[in-house]
């Protein structure tokens, strides 16, 4: 029988300017044991804590349920210390893991990520402690454990030590229809990580003289509109070129997340835009469209297709036998996982929709290795392409970002980095890393929708490096002082419903060849398309004229415009990677 539990809130003010060891000795603190489950409600500014008897030489695993509020996770050892931070996206559960380092009364701390929410729940679950197992290998299967199952999706993962696998290992169930189980040689769609090929092969191109970083994109395809600004080849492997997204146009003109995307539907959506996000050098902004690009310009530039170039001259050579770019759903691919979406505890399959360049690889961690393997010996290009690859960019302003070509340049606990995460709503997730000062490299590919392999992914690392990294630092969501002000605020905007009235039409954008109707219904405005149901549009209280949405496709911004006369005469709209598309009103 579990054990009834008692709770304690901690609010900001309780904590701000206090040791939070002398907070909690004020209270009396929650105990948790293994298999205990406790369902709490939390509210913005407030930390619930736990406490929880650990020994060195144990692995625990604690799951916390979020279904309707993102909460951070934060564990400190009996000194105080934060050692393990944990705060994934979405409604996920967050899954904490520890090894202990020393003996004593560990503490729990849950507190929302923002202190601006609506309250929420939460469950925490100590879901195992156990003794620690003595290898490397097996405390890897540890972490990995809540994804060894034999009714659900999992992972693959492979760890690499200068240049020599040190574990490979597959978790979980790749086609749930016929009980496949993953292995290493199980092949996934990468998403995004597909970025480093594509960028790779135009860095190729490059040092052979072929095209130019700097040149006019307009060179390679001159059917693309003219912007007024320079856009380079070097922009678009930045994402710096200002270009649109086009996943986030495809769904604003009414493509749906299971409908197929080919390079050449990215094209003409491409051909119609009239406006940029910003001028191409002045912002970074991360752009699938770009990627789409250049996969195109090294087709122009080659005189052969996209896939076939690249497997000539990049898998094939680096005996990457099972990868390849996947431009057609229709292909049979052998030893393949599906991916699929978590829906309250039961499966569904995702579908993969999307063209090549920005995404499209489809691979294994087994392949991944040799890839790795050439990035550390420079196998095909030598030291001028390694040089290249791991160049930054740099925006108008002089300032450097943490990107190069199609790879994320960072930091872990005072490690550098190399690494880069694809994910998207197909349910496949991947996340591969390279610690190039140590020679290590992690490789996580999934094919669960929930899956968070950046975490585990940075958690094997630190099995291997513990001994050169630094201590974690706390980061977002600390509890502090409210400050109570007497600064005079305008009074905020809420329209009537009668005043509603002048926002009602039909809207149409030329650069999506699509049009929205703008309603009121009981009392709301709602705009609606031929391909989705009601949009509700909430006045935004800041700004007149201004509304926001919580869908995807409809982006987060409506701002309607207004001529001399004072009359509506459309609207922009923007959000996430798509900034000011304009509906005109008919």
């Amino acid at each position: 029988m579990r054990k009834t539990l008692t709770t304690v809130l901690f609010v900001a003010a309780a904590l701000a300017g206090f040791p939070w060891q002398a907070a909690l000795a004020q209270v009396d603190v929650q105990r948790l044991r293994l298999n205990d489950r406790v369902e709490r409600d939390i509210s913005g500014g407030e930390t619930h804590s736990f406490r929880i008897d650990l020994r060195q030489g144990q692995f625990l695993l604690v799951s916390v349920q979020q279904p309707n509020i993102d909460v951070v996770v934060r564990v400190r050892d009996p000194d105080g210390s934060l050692v393990r931070q944990v705060d994934d996206t979405g409604r996920t559960p967050e899954s904490v893991t520890l090894f202990p380092r020393e003996s004593g009364e560990y503490t729990i701390e849950i507190a929302p990520f923002s202190r601006n929410v609506e309250p929420g729940r939460y469950a925490i679950e100590i879901e195992r402690l156990e003794p620690a197992e003595q290898t490397k290998s097996g405390q890897v299967d540890q972490l990995l454990s809540p994804w060894d199952r034999t009714d659900a999706p999992g992972a693959a993962i492979a760890i690499v030590q200068d240049g020599e696998v040190v574990y490979k290992g597959g978790y979980g169930i790749a086609q749930l229809e016929y009980s496949v189980p993953i292995t290493p040689s199980t092949v996934f769609s990468i998403e995004s990580d597909s970025k480093q090929f594509t960028a790779y092969a135009v860095a190729m191109l490059a040092l052979q003289g072929r095209l130019s970083l700097d040149d006019d994109i307009h060179i390679y395809l001159p059917d693309l509109p003219d912007f007024g600004d320079l856009i380079t080849i070097r922009h678009l492997i930045h994402h710096t070129s200002g270009l649109r997204d086009q996943y986030t146009l495809m769904g604003l003109a009414g493509w749906g997340l299971d409908d197929v995307i080919t390079n050449d539907q990215v094209l003409r959506l491409v051909r119609r835009q009239r406006e940029l996000n910003f001028s191409p050098g002045d912002d970074n902004l991360y752009c699938n469209t770009g990627y789409t690009l250049l996969a195109e310009i090294v087709s122009v530039v080659t005189g052969m297709p996209f896939p076939e170039w690249v497997a000539e001259n990049i898998f094939l050579p680096l005996g990457m036998t099972n990868t390849h770019f996947h431009d057609a759903r229709e292909v049979l691919v052998p030893n393949r996982a599906y991916a699929y979406l978590d829906q309250g505890g039961h499966f569904r399959k995702g579908v993969y929709t999307q063209g090549v360049g920005p995404s499209g690889v489809f691979t294994t961690v087994e392949d991944l290795v040799k890839w790795v393997r050439n990035l550390d010996d420079d196998q095909l290009g030598g030291p001028a392409l390694h040089e290249l690859i791991h160049t930054p960019g740099v925006l108008n302003s002089g300032d450097t970002l943490a990107y190069a070509f199609g790879m994320g340049i960072g930091q872990d606990r005072g490690l550098r980095t190399v690494g880069h995460g694809g994910g998207g709503n197909g349910g496949f997730n991947s996340y591969f890393v390279r610690y190039p000062d140590q020679g290590f490299a992690v490789i996580v590919l999934s094919n669960s929708g929930t899956f968070r392999p950046q975490s585990i992914a940075h958690r094997v690392a630190e099995l291997f490096l513990s001994d050169q990294m630094q201590v974690e630092q706390p980061k977002g969501a600390e509890p502090r002082q409210e400050q109570t002000t007497s600064v005079s605020r305008p009074e905020p905007w809420a329209p009537s419903a009668p005043e509603l009235l002048e926002y009602v039409g039909d809207y149409t954008s030329d650069e999506l060849a699509t049009t929205y109707t703008v309603a009121v219904r009981d009392s709301a405005l709602v705009a609606t398309h031929i391909r989705y149901g009601p949009i509700a549009l909430t006045p935004f209280p800041r700004a007149r004229d201004t509304f926001i949405s919580n869908t995807h496709f409809f982006l987060r911004m409506v701002r309607f415009e207004r001529n001399d006369q004072d009359k509506i005469t459309g609207y922009r709209v923007s959000g996430g990677n798509v900034r000011n598309i304009l509906f005109t009103k008919r």
